[in-house]
């Protein structure tokens, strides 16, 4: 019974610190938490209590400017 509790215990306060892992990531990829993703957008991660991480397509053939940078031009 002792075991219980104690993994009960080490479980319930490490939840918050597994959640806040997902919401860096999301962060990260320049992406939003929402309930679901708009037309224009696509599902890359999962952020905590059942969000979803929602980042903008870029249409083929559109550079930014650190794409550019990259390649020299």
């Amino acid at each position: 019974m002792k075991a219980f509790f104690f993994l009960f215990a080490l479980l319930f306060f490490l939840s918050p610190a597994k959640n806040a892992f997902f919401d860096e990531k999301c962060s990260k990829l320049n992406g939003r938490c929402t309930n679901y993703c708009q037309k224009n957008e696509e599902l890359t991660a999962l952020c905590q209590k059942t969000l979803k991480c929602c980042v903008i397509v870029q249409p083929c053939g559109i550079r930014t400017n650190d794409s550019a940078e990259d390649l020299g031009t």
